[in-house]
């Protein structure tokens, strides 16, 4: 009768002369004969510079590019105190934030009557803070000096009173800072900054109403500023009148040429459109809207945001883009407060 131990050297050398393998049965072997640790030196994770090559997950790139406050139909009007207040309370949070603010976009109807008093009392107010870089387009309010008449009163029967559209553009554009068109694009950092703007109103244009136009020479111009997105860096677009339903031109109170718009933006991810005009509220509201190619947020108003019970209200949009993520957040300024239910979380792709 065979020994234990002569069993399995008999074992380990079929082992060898079977499979080239052997070698790793015989040491488990020898390994069990003499009552090693089989199992330790099995599983043990080699040392020094080998181990170390291990690859590990990559950190998730949270870098802040870019925050901004979007502040949509302040409506500042000379003679009525209320708007003015209420942009006061919305300065002194942006100048006492916790978070960084890179720039401000008033996103249209920055004026209630676009008049030259209008603009004077607004550059007061912005002068009596330390604000960062501040940029903006024109809203249908931006024209409304058509409907004033000599006597500073409101007057249809009169209009235009002596005035055109072409007045309250340059006045927009003397207030901003832009030389050639009432529309602008900017890069801060790698984020692209492009604010369109309402091109034409009831003087030179009856048919729009309360309408955005634009025109050739502005679509033009955007489609080629969109062309600078084909490697997915985001592309925020400030428009003022929201968008009709999807594949469907606008009327009054609308982007009028919404097809080419749209169109426009198609081929293009990390897209965010953000527009003004409908005074609604944040806080009983909904303001994402998920049916197009893009993002679209429809922002509250400083002036003049609806309010069944609150006179004070006063609201706006802050977001803080980042290196996968934008997140956007509707802002109570007259207690300075988050809007909870107001907060939107959009991740880059």
């Amino acid at each position: 009768m065979l020994s234990r131990r002569q069993f399995i050297k008999r074992l380990l050398g079929v082992a060898a002369a079977l499979t080239g393998g052997g070698a790793l049965l015989m040491q488990a072997l020898k390994g069990k004969e003499s009552g090693g640790p089989m199992a330790a030196e099995t599983q043990t994770q080699p040392a020094g510079p080998a181990a170390a090559s291990v690859p590990q997950p990559a950190e998730k790139d949270n870098r802040l590019l870019l925050s901004f406050f979007l502040l949509s139909d302040v409506h500042i009007s000379d003679g009525i105190s209320t708007m003015t207040d209420k942009l006061h309370s919305a300065l002194k949070d942006i100048t006492k934030f916790e978070s960084p603010v890179d720039t401000i976009i008033f996103g249209g109807d920055v004026t209630d009557m676009a008049r030259e008093t209008d603009y004077k009392l607004l550059r007061k107010i912005l002068d009596g803070y330390k604000l960062p870089p501040i940029y903006g387009n024109m809203g249908n309010h931006d024209y409304y000096d058509i409907w004033i008449n000599k006597k500073g009163e409101w007057s249809t029967e009169t209009k235009p009173n002596g005035k055109t559209d072409a007045m309250a553009r340059e006045r927009f554009m003397k207030f901003f800072g832009y030389k050639d068109k009432p529309y602008k694009d900017v890069w801060v950092g790698d984020v692209h900054l492009i604010l369109l703007s309402q091109e034409a109103y009831a003087e030179e244009k009856p048919e729009v109403g309360e309408g955005a136009w634009y025109s050739d020479e502005q679509l033009k111009w955007f489609e080629e500023v969109m062309k600078a997105h084909e490697d997915g860096r985001p592309a925020f677009v400030f428009i003022h009148q929201p968008l009709p339903a999807p594949d469907t031109d606008g009327r009054t109170h609308q982007m009028i040429r919404a097809k080419e718009f749209r169109a426009i933006l198609k081929p293009y991810r990390n897209v965010f459109v953000l527009s003004g005009h409908t005074h609604r509220n944040f806080a009983t509201e909904s303001h994402y809207n998920t049916q197009n190619t893009f993002h679209w947020f429809n922002n509250a108003s400083v002036g003049k945001t609806r309010s069944s019970n609150n006179p004070d209200v006063a609201q706006g949009m802050y977001v803080q883009v980042y290196a996968n993520e934008v997140v956007v957040r509707g802002r109570e300024f007259s207690d300075r407060s988050w809007i909870e239910s107001a907060k939107y979380t959009v991740p880059l792709i």
